[in-house]
């Protein structure tokens, strides 16, 4: 739903934008389409997906419900990424909605070339409209360079590598806990060090998947003084557009550092 709300920004009232995921409580991983979904996608004239082997269904769909007419922007594509990429999490990415929303405005152009103009302009202002969390990623990177990070999972690693945090969680350990599989028993022990002896300033873990062992880590945070931020894979709704939401993320990360005060959720 975070590339609903670019769209819908960009298509203003000659477009009606709906998302295909947006439940904060599921995981998007293990999401599944239902015949909706297919009824949905097949009656679209534009689609965004990820890509990334994030949103493979759609893939899927878009094979049985054919349309030599409907645009899709693959964001994997349009930046540009190998399959490979290892953290599909691209649109905590701050270069990730500037070349999305130009590309949204560029195929509503082509499906409706008499708002061209006004799509470009909306473009431009969302666009623009981003500045405010771009100057905040860029202060935090100023003024707390190299802070030292512990996380579950690359949900918000883009935004972390951007604001010059250090992430000391192991990638392995990321990558188990995304995919759904028990981490080394190694891996569990460092990541325990982290806390125990202190060797970082924030615990960031997705809020919309918790188990015990995610659960354990935030109780050893807590115990150990050390402040922890929710970070959500998809956009919390209602109340946030995909600025406010970036925004809301790295002032919780800011707060973190500079007051040690938690935000679990937002």
């Amino acid at each position: 739903n975070e590339y609903t709300s670019v769209i819908q920004q960009v298509g203003g009232r000659y477009v009606q934008a709906s998302a295909i995921m947006s439940n904060p409580n599921t995981d998007p991983h293990t999401f599944e389409a239902s015949a909706s979904v297919a009824r949905e996608v097949s009656g679209a004239q534009l689609v965004v997906q990820n890509g990334v082997g994030y949103d493979t269904f759609m893939d899927s769909i878009e094979k049985a419900v054919p349309d030599s007419s409907r645009k899709l922007i693959n964001v994997q594509k349009l930046l540009g990424l190998p399959d490979s990429t290892p953290n599909p999490h691209l649109w905590y990415k701050p270069s990730t909605m500037p070349a999305v929303a130009n590309a949204v405005a560029s195929d509503l152009a082509a499906l409706q070339p008499a708002h061209a103009a006004y799509f470009r302009a909306n473009a431009k202002s969302f666009i623009a409209s981003l500045g405010a969390w771009n100057q905040a990623v860029a202060a935090f990177r100023q003024q707390y360079p190299g802070t030292a990070v512990a996380v579950t999972e690359p949900v918000a690693d883009y935004l972390l590598q951007a604001a010059g945090a250090s992430i000391q969680t192991p990638w392995a350990f990321q990558a188990d806990i995304m995919n759904g599989t028990d981490p080394s028993a190694q891996d569990v022990a460092l990541q325990r060090n982290l806390f125990t002896q202190h060797k970082v300033k924030v615990f960031l873990y997705n809020q919309q998947v918790t188990d015990t062992l995610t659960q354990s880590y935030i109780s050893l945070a807590r115990a150990n003084g050390i402040p922890v931020v929710g970070v959500y894979e998809t956009m919390p709704t209602p109340g946030y557009t995909y600025q406010s939401w970036m925004l809301a993320e790295t002032k919780a990360l800011q707060q973190a550092v500079a007051s040690k005060k938690s935000t679990e959720k937002l």
